[in-house]
């Protein structure tokens, strides 16, 4: 136990003071509120070295009072690569700019986007590296917070002899499971992509071990038989969906832009703000590589 301890108290050792910013955490494992910036500019040298610092470090970074119009939020996103474009944008679902996802719940909507547990297009031969959401206008009732759940620390909880079973497998991540099974769309020509990813993966600038499968897109484990993949994967998903001390929870408030890294987070919409509504709009940044061991 002493062992373990020791292991997560240097894992935990994350930067805290910055020179172009102020940081205030969330919680001691993830999340981050970023004070000082104003992401409708460009950022000089310093303050993009210490945010990707940043970023690496607590995965989940959170920006309030930003006036951003679309361009502007586009301008953020490309700082960290190209744009992604959604899948379902294919079908005409996603709005008529093919890099913003909008991101709208009002009391006529038949299911609200992310209500589940889950990490952006795993379905994607190569899924996004992060998605950067801003809000317009939050519920006038309260609620409509995201909850995040840090995937190095999910595979640190879990046993040795669980670890060392899960890291030989791989799963199939599809996209007809949410697009089609949950929100009932029509699938694109040639279907809605389909992949197959390392259950275990390793962050490609942190190195750290991540617990790389999610209820929303995951449908099984490759190579077991149909009732071992399920029985595993559904402790997997409880794990990750009942073990609160993996979770952070950003509190979105008019103007907040909320950063996660999609290579070892997973996050939770959460739609407890029926019949109000909550409005924004997303960009995702395109990965550079398939998710690896």
């Amino acid at each position: 136990m002493l062992a373990e301890t020791q292991k997560h108290a240097e894992s935990a050792r994350k930067q805290l003071q910055f020179a172009s910013f102020d940081l205030k955490t969330l919680t001691p494992h993830m999340g981050a509120e970023i004070h000082g910036l104003d992401l409708s500019k460009p950022l000089d040298e310093h303050q993009s070295r210490d945010l990707d610092a940043a970023f690496r470090d607590w995965m989940v970074l959170v920006f309030r009072d930003q006036e951003l119009n679309r361009e502007q939020h586009k301008a953020f996103g490309r700082r960290f690569g190209k744009l992604h474009s959604h899948p379902m944008h294919k079908v005409g679902l996603r709005g008529d700019d093919p890099e913003i996802l909008p991101v709208v719940t009002t009391a006529d909507s038949p299911y609200t986007a992310g209500d589940g547990w889950h990490t952006d297009v795993t379905c994607d031969a190569i899924p996004p590296l992060g998605s950067i959401l801003y809000l317009s206008e939050m519920p006038e009732s309260g609620g409509g917070d995201t909850l995040f759940a840090n995937m190095a620390l999910a595979y640190e909880l879990l046993s040795p002899p669980i670890q060392q079973f899960l890291g030989g497998l791989n799963a199939v991540h599809d996209g007809a499971k949410p697009y089609i099974g949950a929100y009932k769309s029509e699938p694109p020509e040639g279907g809605y992509p389909t992949s197959e990813h390392p259950v275990i993966t390793r962050h490609p600038e942190s190195g750290a071990r991540v617990l790389y499968v999610n209820s929303g897109f995951t449908t099984h484990l490759c190579g077991l038989a149909s009732h071992e993949s399920s029985s595993l994967l559904s402790m997997l998903f409880d794990h990750i969906a009942n073990t609160p001390r993996i979770h952070c929870r950003v509190r979105w408030e008019p103007k907040t832009v909320t950063l996660w890294d999609n290579r070892c987070t997973q996050h939770h919409a959460i739609w407890d703000y029926y019949p109000h509504s909550r409005r924004g709009e997303r960009v995702s940044v395109c990965g550079e590589e398939p998710p690896r061991i």
